[in-house]
């Protein structure tokens, strides 16, 4: 892969685009309610049936509604703006997630209703990952600082989901973990009043800047181009399924040597610094080579180095092949949600990134599926060698679908250019994406 020597845009001038701190700063507080919620809703289900088996059925149901759910809670965004759209679900999901707290605050809750709750809940799960970085590409101009803002974002988020669980774990030493879904519903309707209240995030709908009232007509969702987004969503789904498969290898790689479970944390904890660190340093090259073409080499890099993984003789030794594996996660992300906002109409980047979204959230579904399938049945090393597998399999048969014939479409980012940088003071104060 090669990189261009031209002087690239640091990190800190993302975020002096005008509204893009305030914006950002308050979509990542929804955001963690992401990383808070799912331990939060075991923890409390378990304590109010006494059941694992009732607490994965629950989890399953949360979580089966909202990732295959998403893309059409995106078509409401892209079609009616962030406002209009995310207002509701953030404030009914927040609702629900209080009643999900009453339910399960003593024990005794039937686990029907539980259930039930549950899959409401997370059907109205707000898109708030794929909506921010539709906004951010309606916030930066040039196609590098995009890649530089989605490598933030994707670095931010990273550190969201290891930071939640740690949340929970303070307020279980204190409380009920009803009190974690509590917070969980706290911090999405805080932070989803905050973002869109931002100017940068307006009514329109995606795509649209300007402040021109919309006919019903011009209200519909743009389509979506499917054969340019399978590349991206296959291989987003193969790398969520293999993280998911090693997030267990790594469990039983620690008991079958009898070590602790803090072992398999700090494990984990590489793979996500490692991500952290990989993320960043992607998004600081300005690369020449097409995302379309990147995209298939990095979920090689990740499938090569977790099938070595499975080689490693000791705890340090894994956590050091994971964390290099961990390299290749956030950039191979990045550039899939970057190749959806390519390929994507400015009325359809929403569903587009959410698509990216649901493939690495089943991925990761499945993937827990099949590591429990797998263990005991297969050698640790020859699980680790189907993990790199499950993200090689998908870039190697979707490497040259859509690379032909399929270029970015005219009104993406990467052929609009603006002559001069606006002020803050030129910005619209409503209805801007």
């Amino acid at each position: 892969m090669s990189a261009s020597s031209s002087p690239r845009p640091s990190y800190a001038a993302v975020l002096r685009v005008p509204y893009a701190r305030r914006t950002f700063l308050a979509a990542l507080v929804g955001r963690l309610c992401y990383g808070v919620v799912s331990v939060a809703v075991m923890l409390s289900v378990t304590r109010a049936t006494g059941s694992y088996a009732v607490a994965g059925t629950v989890m399953a149901l949360f979580g089966a509604t909202g990732v295959f759910l998403m893309p059409y809670r995106a078509a409401l965004v892209d079609r009616y703006g962030p406002r209009r759209a995310l207002t509701p679900m953030a404030l009914l999901y927040a609702g629900l997630l209080c009643v999900l707290a009453a339910a399960t605050w003593r024990p005794g809750a039937p686990a029907v209703v539980l259930g039930a709750v549950a899959a409401v809940t997370g059907a109205c799960a707000p898109p708030l990952g794929p909506t921010m970085r539709a906004v951010w590409a309606e916030l930066v101009v040039e196609r590098g600082m995009l890649q530089r803002a989605y490598g933030l974002d994707g670095v931010a988020e990273e550190l969201l989901f290891v930071t939640g669980p740690l949340l929970v774990g303070v307020v279980v030493g204190f409380a009920s973990p009803a009190a974690g879904v509590l917070l969980s519903a706290v911090l999405m309707a805080v932070g989803t009043v905050a973002f869109v209240t931002s100017p940068a995030v307006g009514g329109a709908r995606s795509g649209d800047s300007g402040t021109r009232p919309k006919s019903p007509s011009a209200r519909e969702s743009s389509p979506l181009d499917g054969r340019a987004l399978l590349q991206p969503v296959v291989v987003a789904t193969g790398v969520g399924l293999s993280l998911s498969v090693v997030d267990l290898l790594v469990v039983a790689f620690a008991e079958q040597r009898h070590l602790g479970a803090d072992s398999a944390a700090w494990v984990l904890a590489a793979l996500s610094a490692g991500s952290a660190v990989g993320g960043l340093l992607n998004g600081a090259v300005d690369w020449r080579t097409p995302a379309r073409v990147r995209l298939p080499r990095l979920a090689a890099g990740l499938g090569l180095t977790l099938a070595a993984a499975g080689l490693a003789p000791g705890l340090w030794t894994l956590a050091a092949a994971v964390a290099c594996a961990g390299a290749f996660v956030a950039p191979a992300l990045t550039t899939a949600y970057l190749l959806a906002d390519e390929t994507a109409a400015p009325g359809a980047r929403t569903r587009a990134g959410a698509w990216i979204n649901t493939g690495v959230n089943a991925g990761s579904s499945g993937g827990a599926l099949a590591a429990g399938l797998l263990l005991g049945r297969l050698p640790l090393g020859t699980c680790f060698v189907v993990a790199g597998v499950a993200v090689l399999a998908p870039a190697a048969l979707t490497r040259s679908v859509g690379g032909r014939g399929h270029r970015p479409r005219s009104s993406s980012r990467s052929e609009r250019l603006r002559p001069e940088p606006r002020t803050p003071d030129e910005l619209p104060a409503t209805d801007r994406r």
